[in-house]
């Protein structure tokens, strides 16, 4: 007779520095009190954030993506306490510019000698990466992954691999923009949402949750509805749901809003058709 063994669950991990910016909620600080009910939404809405990490003339050439992705890298940062020059990171954005890739694609068709240098570095999937490794000094490990609409899910599965294997912190960061043009039919992405958090194999002073997480199946028949669906609780985080693909965070980020209260329901990120990354928070462990 044969049996089939129950494969051990992974390590938890802990997060410090949540960090998110989005025009109407700049600011983990904000997004916290919107998703507990006890903020509003930005009126007006914030401009595009200006990251102290670029110098200032690169500061003023970033496209959105690496400005939007440098602000919230930069604020987990800050808040984990570590140096960034030492902690890996994890990059995760569904496409990447599609503006600057849009912008391509019709000079080369209308007049390709007009094609700059800069946007066409720009255009690059790990473009934000590299400005982040370049500005902060950093010579550790750094990853770009794309996954469509279940980009950030990837991202996090990457990281806490990583964070579990290696046994050291590595950074995650979630970003998307607007698509304009054409590639508007490929991914229809209407607004900024950038999400960060710092991913650590130990808990510390600066831990806000502990998470435990695992693989799932996904959409088959008799699957645990928390581990395939993740309901939004807050009008804010409502509000923001279909603005970019970034917003498959948003679960996770009001669990985080709300994990001082107690242990969170267990709920799911959609890896693929067939697989997701089940997680749960907990208040992380007191001395």
């Amino acid at each position: 007779m044969s049996t089939t063994a129950t494969p051990p669950m992974p390590p938890t991990l802990y997060i410090e520095g949540p960090a998110f910016w989005t025009p109407t909620l700049p600011g983990w600080d904000a997004a916290r009190a919107a998703f507990r009910g006890e903020g509003a939404l930005a009126d007006p809405p914030a401009k595009r954030p200006s990251p102290q990490v670029l110098a200032p003339a690169e500061r003023r050439r970033a496209p959105d993506t690496v400005a939007l992705a440098l602000e919230v890298a930069a604020a987990a940062m800050a808040a984990s306490g570590r140096n960034a020059a030492d902690v890996p990171c994890v990059f995760a954005s569904a496409h990447g510019d599609l503006s600057i890739n849009d912008y391509m694609c019709g000079t080369l068709a209308s007049d390709p000698k007009m094609l700059s240098p800069t946007k066409f570095h720009n255009s690059v999937h790990n473009a934000a990466v590299g400005y982040w490794t370049i500005g902060t000094g950093c010579m550790a490990a750094s990853n770009a992954v794309s996954a469509y609409e279940n980009s950030f899910a990837s991202g996090l599965l990457e990281a806490a691999v990583q964070c579990a294997a290696d046994q050291e912190p590595v950074l995650l960061v979630g970003y998307d923009t607007p698509t304009v043009g054409a590639l508007t039919s490929v991914t229809d992405s209407r607004g900024m949402l950038a999400v960060a958090m710092v991913i650590a194999p130990v808990r510390t002073e600066r831990s806000v949750a502990a998470l435990q997480w695992s693989l799932a199946p996904h959409g088959a028949a008799g699957d645990d509805a928390a581990a395939t669906y993740t309901p939004l609780r807050s009008e804010a985080a409502k509000s923001l749901v279909a603005i970019n693909p970034m917003a498959q965070a948003l679960g996770l980020f009001e669990s985080l809003a709300h994990v001082e209260g107690g242990d969170e329901p267990a709920f799911g990120l959609q890896l693929s058709p067939t697989l997701s990354l089940r997680l749960q928070l907990r208040p992380p462990p007191k001395d």
